[in-house]
């Protein structure tokens, strides 16, 4: 049995504007069903993801402690 080349660095979020998986850039559609491709349209999805990710927004989901507390320090002033 050989192993599925899968592009999942175990960032398993969705960016919801964009649809796209903040680690690997997959859909939810392509995620699932990427057991079931055949290696042909594995490697068109993954020829994909880098100019994907270029779309993602790379901020945290939620405001992290320190960002809240330098954002409430600067409308302080």
């Amino acid at each position: 049995m050989t192993a599925i080349e899968s592009p999942c660095i175990l960032v398993c979020s969705v960016d919801m504007k964009t649809g796209y998986c903040f680690g690997c850039g997959r859909t939810r559609e392509e995620i699932s069903g990427w057991i079931g491709m055949t290696p042909e349209r594995r490697r068109e999805v993954m020829t994909e993801l880098p100019a994907r990710l270029e779309t993602v927004e790379r901020r945290p989901r939620r405001e992290t402690r320190r960002a809240r507390m330098a954002r409430e320090r600067d409308q302080a002033v």
